[in-house]
């Protein structure tokens, strides 16, 4: 019965995830725009009970505004008699992050999509913190959703421009995702299995990173 609810998301949530790879609506028209050759997105290691070695892919959007992450088995559950150690998962995705010469990036929002079956009373927790190779780690960010919930659910993840943190010009270093699923039963009838997804078999429900971009002072 998980399986099906796992790949039974609604057209709405895929027409969603694909337009949320556009420039948002009102962007401010100053922001540095994206350079126009060719940005890659590759994933150097995984690590966690959530990915397993290749059961996340990257896509880079087409403008070079944002990449995707889509998860294939990041799925926590619990109740129903099923193990504890289900109730929690962790995924830390290390990215190699290729832009053109001249050009740095900063992740400025994140959106999060997923499906949640979650009895009344039992609680999903979405997590996510993300940081450079060799740099401090940001706050992490927590999403709660409270049962009873049978639907798509979606969390984001914005950074003001004053905190943005971008990659140091002329270096190359790993872009780090350490992201976290629990669901527990709460108050809710023990006997009943309850979920939160961040997995989607046919690749249609993704997370979706935002690039800032900033031209590099021009070295003399």
């Amino acid at each position: 019965m998980i399986k099906s609810f796992r790949t039974g998301f609604t057209a709405a949530a895929v027409t969603a995830a694909l337009v949320a790879l556009t420039p948002a609506a009102g962007a401010s028209s100053s922001a540095p725009a994206a350079p126009t050759d060719q940005v890659t997105v590759d994933v150097d290691s995984v690590n966690g009970s959530g990915c397993r070695p290749g059961s996340a892919a990257v896509a880079v959007s087409p403008d070079n505004s944002a990449f995707t992450v889509t998860y294939s088995e990041y799925l926590a559950q619990a109740g129903g008699g099923v193990s504890a150690v289900e109730g929690r998962k962790n995924c830390l995705l290390s990215l190699d992050v290729h832009v053109p010469q001249g050009y740095t990036y900063a992740v400025a929002k994140v959106d999060y999509r997923g499906f949640g079956s979650l009895a009344p009373g039992a609680v999903g927790t979405q997590k996510a913190s993300y940081y450079f190779q060799g740099m401090s780690q940001t706050a992490q960010r927590t999403h709660k959703f409270n049962g009873e919930l049978v639907d798509n659910w979606q969390a984001t993840d914005t950074t003001g421009i004053e905190a943005l943190v971008f990659a140091p010009c002329g270096e190359q270093r790993n872009f780090n995702i350490n992201t976290e699923l629990r669901a527990e039963v709460g108050t809710s009838d023990p006997s009943h299995t309850s979920f939160m997804a961040l997995d989607s078999t046919d690749g249609s429900i993704n997370s979706v990173y935002h690039f800032s971009w900033k031209q590099c002072p021009v070295r003399r």
